[in-house]
């Protein structure tokens, strides 16, 4: 079975994600899809299957006899697909020989556009799946896991020698704690690499480092007649703040190695009121500079208004993987051999967000990122190829047979 025809069959199972849960898996759907893939994993001979009690799915497929010593490798998707958009009930649209021009998506009145999408136009001849404009796809992240089950079920074919593959299921990556509760011992895994990646020819090995701010400020109201001089308006104070930060040093101005701030949300009256930003940025040395740029406005606020009335809370998210990947390159080099090895080259720009690999990377898994041949995930307009999605599978086969020579 090609990847494309698990991935029509997997997309129709609802498994989105609930950031506003607390429990594991954050919704129960997601065990519907992990129960399904551990019965397909045991059909086709991996070894050692379950699904624990938090939604994780694991398995094995044993070295070939005398590989025995080769690194064990581990390949990583996620269950879940992202809130941020209708996961259910999705219908995808399949189209044989596209011929590169604008796709209506079903009758939404959505259209996938070559303006907007100008790589549309590379996709010519391809068989492209797209959504009907109701719903996303799924390919984020279903088209990982069924290039990972089509990779299970080559080397169970017996032809090419490898050392041990673990696989895992995660859920819950679109909400921040798909790894989480993976158990890396029992995984077994030297090394891994997650599928959740865009375009096929993609590794990616460097993301931001991320942290959360909040900014809680106190105000002091007073009948406005009488406020001279008295008066703290804590909304005027949250806007003063946001306007010392850099204006350009935002999503919306910055690409590729550029850090930013960025204000998530904010509310506020006269008496009280919140801003909460997402600090972004690959260099670890910016990375501080830029927290720090934030504890000295809260110092300097505070010394304008009153000890009290600005309070800053940092928690820290996720850090960059490159920290963790540098001292194990051969996972990045062979990536990269196998994917020229298909006529292409590689795609390494950096990941302008984090991925469980991230995470997994400093809970010592170095775990870089793979493409799985989808774009514009989360939302109605995502699309992928099933020739993408082949491509994809020999890039993962092209690893594993690098190490096991």
């Amino acid at each position: 079975m090609r990847a494309y025809e698990r991935f029509l069959n997997y997309v129709k199972i609802h498994t989105t994600s609930d950031e506003n849960s607390n429990t594991t898996p954050s919704t129960r759907r997601q065990f519907d899809l992990a129960e399904i893939l551990a019965e397909e994993m045991k059909k086709l001979g991996v070894k050692d299957v379950r699904v624990d009690e938090n939604c994780y799915v694991y398995g094995a497929i044993p070295a070939t006899p005398g590989y025995e010593d080769k690194p064990a490798i581990g390949l990583i998707a996620h269950l879940d697909t992202a809130p941020d958009f209708c996961g259910e009930h999705v219908n995808p649209q399949i189209y044989r020989n596209y011929n590169g021009e604008d796709v209506t998506l079903g009758d939404s009145g959505k259209v996938l556009s070559v303006k907007t999408f100008p790589h549309l136009k590379e996709l010519k001849g391809r068989t492209l799946i797209t959504t009907d404009g109701t719903t996303l796809l799924g390919a984020d992240d279903k088209a990982g896991i069924a290039e990972i089950m089509t990779v299970a079920e080559e080397l169970l074919k017996g032809t090419m020698p490898h050392g041990k593959v673990c696989i895992a299921f995660t859920p819950d990556e679109e909400v921040g704690s798909g790894a989480d509760k993976l158990d890396i011992p029992a995984f077994g895994a030297r090394y891994a690499y997650t599928a959740d990646g865009g375009c096929e020819n993609e590794i990616v090995y460097e993301n931001f480092n991320a942290s959360e701010a909040v900014f809680k400020i106190r105000g002091f109201n007073i009948h406005p007649g009488e406020a001279r001089n008295k008066m703290i308006n804590a909304a005027l104070v949250g806007m003063e703040i946001n306007s010392m930060l850099p204006n350009l040093e935002t999503p919306a101005h910055t690409e590729l190695y550029e850090g930013f701030f960025h204000l998530c949300e904010m509310e506020g009256t006269v008496e009280n009121a919140t801003l909460q930003y997402i600090i972004r940025d690959h260099s670890a040395v910016s990375f501080e500079a830029r927290e720090n740029t934030l504890r000295h406005i809260e110092k300097i606020m505070n010394e304008k208004y009153g000890q009290g009335t600005v309070k800053l809370e940092i928690h820290e998210q996720y850090r960059n993987m490159i920290e963790k990947v540098a001292p194990c390159m051969q996972l990045v080099d062979y990536a990269k051999d196998a994917i020229r090895e298909l006529g292409m080259e590689p795609n390494t720009d950096p990941i302008r967000g984090g991925t469980d690999g991230a995470q997994l990377s400093f809970r010592g898994l170095p775990c870089p990122n793979l493409g799985t041949g989808g774009y514009a995930f989360h939302g109605p307009y995502e699309h992928i190829t099933a020739e993408g999605m082949d491509t994809a599978v020999h890039v993962m086969l092209g690893i594993l047979k690098r190490f096991a020579q």
